[in-house]
């Protein structure tokens, strides 16, 4: 052989297909592509779920993924691999070669969900919820008319295609807004903007992230509480994974912020309204598989948590009848980041269940037709790269800054959050000096966390007005210098280590700007800070719980066993009762 045919050969062998596709029932899954920040590497767990479950009902799986940092690019999860890009040609050719049944796109995010409606438009049969309710989950103009029949709530809203329209929107609805690009990924590109010149350069950047989607404007609910909902659907009956309140409030991340299961403090008239809300969304979608819903509950004082009969006995005594109002903030028709936390939880494998509904099986099938409510509290923890990325602030807003999530368990609220501080790397004092300086509107509201944090033995010290407004509240808080207002200020005393915790809130540009350095501090100098006044009262019930009562650890399936006793015990107590 010489060596022109050599090349030649070599040439040829380049273009051979290696696929050799099988005649066997198979199923493709989209993956959620390339890593970044707001990418979560939940949605690689479900993928990796989705085929588990798959290949327990004798379908061949197919992975289409291209990050090697995924458990789904693993060589043994799917029957087979195409480490490819996620986009429409590249799919389209895998799809021509595997000729499958069908292609799931619920679990990789947002990134695969994208491909939906044109994968359909070229004949491809999409598993689960249809492409169509897909896109009136993410069309913001067909999803008002969704909500407007069913007589939900939604925040003040508008879309907008140029600056002009963005600055009569947000005219009418008031400063500030949370603006954001459609179909977009954990918020990237989605700000709060306060002023008008504010959102004329936001317009301009907004469409280089999204130039074929118009901006979305919604009105900014502030001191509002967020909670999160996952549920499954099997096209006719719905049963709610798990309802999360969200400890930071709404205008943050879902995925930067701290939840817990059940909720904590929300009362139970309020979570039953959100579950009949959100059946109702996942009936009118006709949601085939998994579903998350993003709540902001406005108006809600809370209420102290109910004990062991927890929230069905609330509800049943007429707990909880103050007034409150119900936004319904977002819906997608997908898997969440949510997902893996709500699963460990409940201890239900929620994206398995979902993975053969969408191949056809029921619900009732598959044994899962009730919401499970744990006896125990269960509180996820954002993890974030801040200390790797000098000068960048570590205030939290509606664009996803987190890596990686932890997760807490306990008998109560107190203790789940102490665990899950202490897994995310923030060790809760239990003495020592507490700073304290929030915005006019949190000065009320800090004073539950200042007072039980000055009854388990911390010294109080604050900036001057918040220190006055302590005072005056029964508080015993010593007065600390701003930065620029004199010497030792309170950056000089979390250098030199007399400060044990931070809670520092701020509301507008001007704001967040002077309060930027003390918060910076914290994060260099290893002091646990806390940007919001839910965060610091979770914060204080977790450091009583560690100071009265300490922490044991015991394994997760021991809660779910418990849980499962108590739903036993309940369901014999209910015999008894309905035989005598």
């Amino acid at each position: 052989m010489n060596i022109e045919s050599g090349i030649l050969n070599s040439a040829e062998s380049r273009y051979d297909c290696e696929a050799n596709p099988t005649n066997r029932k198979k199923v493709i899954i989209l993956g959620s592509g390339p890593n970044r920040i707001g990418q979560g590497i939940e949605f690689d767990y479900c993928c990796v779920h989705a085929s588990f479950a798959l290949k327990e009902e004798g379908i061949e799986t197919i992975m289409v993924n291209c990050n090697p940092e995924t458990v789904s690019t693993d060589y043994d999860t799917s029957d087979r691999l195409y480490f490819e890009p996620l986009t429409f040609e590249d799919v389209m050719n895998i799809i021509e070669k595997e000729k499958p049944y069908g292609i799931i796109v619920q679990f990789g995010g947002q990134t695969p969900l994208k491909l939906a409606v044109p994968l359909e438009k070229a004949g491809v049969k999409i598993l689960g919820t249809s492409p169509d309710s897909i896109d009136i989950a993410e069309d913001r103009e067909r999803f008002d008319k969704l909500l407007t029949k069913l007589n939900l709530k939604r925040p003040e809203s508008g879309v907008a295609r140029s600056i002009d329209e963005a600055i009569n929107i947000a005219l009418e609805i008031g400063y500030p807004v949370m603006v954001r690009p459609s179909y977009v990924l954990g918020g990237r590109a989605m700000e709060i903007v306060y002023t008008e010149d504010s959102l004329k350069g936001y317009m301009t950047r907004a469409v280089e992230a999204s130039p074929e989607h118009p901006v979305l404007i919604d009105k900014f609910l502030n001191n509002a509480t967020e909670v999160d909902v996952d549920c499954i659907s099997d096209g006719k009956d719905v049963v709610i994974g798990g309802i999360m309140e969200h400890i930071e409030e709404a205008g943050i991340h879902s995925g930067d912020s701290a939840c817990s299961i059940p909720p904590h403090s929300l009362n139970p008239k309020v979570i039953g309204n959100i579950r009949k809300q959100t059946i109702a969304m996942a009936k009118e979608l006709n949601v085939v598989g998994l579903m998350n819903v993003q709540f902001a509950v406005k108006k809600n004082p809370p209420i102290p948590p109910f004990e062991k009969g927890g929230i069905e006995e609330g509800l049943n005594k007429g707990q909880g009848s103050e007034k409150y109002e119900i936004y319904v903030l977002e819906v997608n028709p997908r898997a969440s980041r949510t997902v893996p936390f709500v699963s460990k939880a409940i201890g239900k494998p929620l994206a398995k269940i979902a993975a053969k509904v969408m191949i056809g099986k029921t619900l009732k099938e598959l044994g899962f037709t009730k919401e499970v409510v744990p006896q125990h509290t269960s509180v996820k923890e954002s993890v974030f790269p801040f200390i790797k990325f000098p000068g960048v602030d570590t205030i939290l807003g509606p664009e996803m800054k987190s890596t990686g999530e932890v997760m807490g368990i306990d008998a109560d609220f107190g203790k789940a959050f102490a665990k899950a501080q202490i897994a995310a790397g923030t060790k809760l004092p239990l003495k020592g000096t507490v700073f304290i300086s929030v915005k006019d509107d949190d000065k009320d509201e800090v004073i539950p966390a200042a007072k039980k944090l000055e009854g388990m033995g911390f010294k109080i010290i604050a900036t001057s007005g918040t220190a006055q407004h302590l005072k005056a509240k029964g508080v015993n808080a010593e007065f600390v210098y701003k930065v620029g207002e004199g010497r030792p200020h309170i950056v000089d005393k979390i250098k030199s280590g007399e400060i044990a915790m931070v809670i520092n809130t701020s509301f507008g540009a001007k704001s967040v700007a002077d309060s930027y350095s003390i918060r910076r501090s914290a994060l260099v100098y290893n002091v646990p800070y806390f940007t919001t006044v839910a965060g610091a009262k979770a914060a204080a019930q977790g450091i009583t719980s560690l100071i009265r009562e300490g922490l044991k650890v015991k394994p997760i399936q021991e809660y779910h066993k418990a849980s499962q006793e108590s739903k036993v015990k309940s369901q014999r107590n209910l015999l008894l009762i309905t035989s005598d």
